[in-house]
């Protein structure tokens, strides 16, 4: 069924002769979580400032020593503004509440210093009247103003500054301060007292929140550790009313500054919400408008609203090239009803609960008639871009083929309710058993892990190599490895998963690589890429999982992660220490060492000298000898050039590329 045009037209045509005041302003939003050359034409550089390395450079991201890091600064801007207040006259002609913009501004920074250099100036988030830049802002003056500018009102500067060096007038070098028309804050707050180093000697990203109420006029300032929740109470809070200081029309963006001492100053990542205030206008036509075209205008939408409701129902329901394209793939599984499986969950029963995929939940569910047991991937809706999500996971699978893969068995497409059915998996997921779940650890036995190893190598290999079209999984870790009656692994959920294209060898997100922290590879935080040595970088931090016991973030003798940890008793000669403590002396110690070994070079930081999927299944098999790693971890240098997609290993072992500053561009590390 079609909505009548002549009804769409009469709706259209009463909009436009009708003036409506929108009720609610759809806020201006942006989310960049990696920079490269595109982006200049949104963002402008001043300064010395450069998009460089995926991440905005606020002041020089070399630290080639023929190059002078001293005395420099810049600013890099949104290049649109934004409104930010309205000023209001009641209708007695007094003065009735400035309207004024909220905002929540998100970013993630790294401030590197290399050992020796004493760290200095900062950074700040800074909202500014203009695109210009100010000369002589180096040092003290954090990209903001300079030694003749400092203090006037006619900057019409807010900033919040992240300052690494004591000036006079500063607590210490290390705080935070909200500033206006001056870098001499008019708050400020020593982060040495919520344990945070801005720079610190062994590189760290933040995640900073500068969130501003509009109607309450308070700034608060959260910061933590990446990847740590949000605090539950912000570092610093100020009433300020920002109509009193900034443009109306204002740029958001961030300042840096160095002086005698030098850092690195870096964004990652940067995500910006600001309230769109409307626009003053003749409210006089407005008025007639509303009262005589409003009642008219809201009938017809009614009428309107409930056509396009039952014709997008049912053509959502009934799509034919939706269904098509379900019923044209090739050996199609069987098509289940909605009702069938609403009835084998007990209605989606929480208790039948299994765990949450890449874009739903999974429930077990049972078909006593036919005495099977399934596994129900319910999509939500919310999580999902579109059918294209749907259709790109069901394609995948249905064309995939291995006993290590959990098997798809069907189906669902009714009402706009979209679900696959999966082989039901009794012993759950490995997560569970290392780490327990609702059911508690239970401890696995030597072998049973080896195995488990094995059988994930053997379906990572046909992913990559085997299959029609090669995939990558994006999202390899021990929860999504599913166990059979028998403890044989099942690769599954492949929410995530997406083919390669024959003459390409990695996928890229539009939107930033998605993926579970700890089996991230990274190379993925600044490329976006997926790619075979991602999955493989995966697979390494589930082998050190299953050996040592432990999960791949677990911070465990001074060290941040369990690889760190792992690398320095390889260094020792005390490497069989990491086995797992509940299994005793019951493993193999060749076997733990060959793993251990494993893990660590699957966890190299450079793709290219990680192993492929091949050799790892050869490695573990035992016909091709344990890889050689070095004793020290190597470092991440994220270089100028695109790393290579793929490339040989030897079991001989081969050294890091030689890395020089002439040719890096390191504004940070992740090692």
């Amino acid at each position: 069924m079609v909505p009548p045009a002549n009804l769409i037209t009469a709706i259209f045509f009463a909009l436009l002769v009708f003036p409506v005041i929108s009720i609610a302003q759809k806020p201006t939003t942006f989310s960049y979580h990696i920079f490269n050359e595109t982006h200049h034409n949104v963002f402008k550089s001043l300064g010395v400032a450069s998009i460089d390395g995926g991440a905005l450079q606020i002041t020089l991201d070399t630290i080639n020593a023929n190059v002078s890091l001293s005395y420099n600064s810049g600013r890099i801007m949104y290049n649109k503004p934004f409104k930010l207040w309205e000023k209001t006259a009641s209708s007695s002609g007094g003065n009735s509440p400035d309207i004024v913009a909220s905002f929540n501004s998100t970013f993630l920074i790294n401030i590197f210093r290399e050992e020796g250099w004493a760290g200095g100036e900062g950074i700040a988030f800074v909202i500014a009247p203009d695109l210009s830049f100010p000369s002589g802002s180096d040092g003290e003056w954090l990209g903001l103003t300079n030694k003749t500018l400092d203090g006037d009102p006619s900057n019409q500067i807010v900033a919040i500054e992240l300052d690494t060096e004591i000036q006079d007038f500063d607590p210490d070098g290390n705080h935070i301060g909200l500033d206006i028309n001056s870098v001499k804050s008019n708050k400020t707050v020593s982060l040495s007292d919520f344990d945070i180093e801005i720079s610190p000697v062994n590189p760290k990203n933040y995640t900073v929140w500068v969130e501003y109420n509009g109607t309450t006029k308070v700034m608060d300032v959260y910061m933590i550790e990446q990847w740590m929740p949000k605090p539950s109470s912000p570092v610093l809070s100020e009433t300020i009313n920002l109509k009193d200081y900034v443009n109306q029309y204002s740029y958001m963006g961030f300042a840096a500054s160095t002086g005698e001492q030098v850092q690195l100053n870096c964004v990652l990542e940067w995500d910006l919400t600001v309230e769109s205030l409307p626009e003053k206008k003749d409210w006089k036509g407005v008025k007639i408008g509303v009262g005589v075209g409003v009642p008219v205008v809201i009938l017809l939408l009614i009428c309107w609203a409930w056509l396009l409701y039952y014709w997008l129902k049912r053509r959502v329901a009934d799509d034919p090239n939706i269904l098509g394209k379900l019923k044209s793939l090739p050996g199609m599984p069987r098509e289940f009803s909605y009702r069938d499986l609403k009835k084998a969950t007990n209605n989606f029963d929480e208790k039948l609960k299994l765990g949450q995929g890449g874009f739903g939940v999974v429930y077990k569910g049972v078909f006593p008639k036919e005495n099977i047991e399934v596994a129900v991937k319910k999509f939500s809706r919310e999580k999902m871009k579109g059918i294209d999500d749907f259709l790109a996971e069901l394609s995948i699978i249905n064309r995939l083929r291995h006993k290590h893969l959990v098997r798809l068995l069907g189906w669902c497409h009714q009402k706009g309710r979209l679900l696959l059915v999966y082989e039901y998996m009794p012993n759950g997921s490995l997560d569970n058993h290392l780490f327990g779940g609702a059911s508690g650890r239970s401890t696995l036995r030597w072998d049973c892990r080896y195995k488990i190893l094995a059988d994930v190598a053997s379906a990572l290999h046909y992913l990559h190599n085997e299959c029609d079209e090669k995939v990558v999984h994006r999202d390899l870790k021990a929860s999504n490895i599913m166990l059979d009656s028998n403890y044989n692994a099942r690769l599954g959920d492949f929410g995530l998963a997406r083919a390669l294209d024959n003459e390409k060898t990695s996928y890229a997100e539009l939107d930033g690589f998605p993926g579970t922290f700890g089996y991230i590879a990274p190379e993925s935080f600044h490329t976006g890429k997926a790619t075979r040595e991602s999955d493989v970088f995966g697979f390494g931090a589930v082998v050190l999982e299953v050996v040592c016991g432990q999960r791949p973030w677990t911070k465990i003798e001074g060290f941040e992660l369990l690889v760190n940890w792992v690398w320095s008793l390889h260094r020792e000669g005390r490497m069989l220490e990491a086995v797992d403590e509940s299994l005793g002396k019951d493993y193999v110690d060749g076997e733990a060492e060959k793993l251990l070994l494993l893990g660590l070079a699957c966890s190299h930081p450079m793709g290219r000298e990680r192993p492929r999927a091949k050799e790892i299944l050869q490695i573990i098999t035992g016909s091709m000898s344990a890889p050689h790693v070095p004793p020290f971890k190597p470092p991440f240098v994220w270089a100028s050039m695109d790393p290579i997609a793929s490339s040989s290993y030897s079991a001989s072992g081969s050294s890091p590329p030689c890395v020089t500053p002439e040719n890096t561009s390191t504004a940070f590390s992740l090692v």
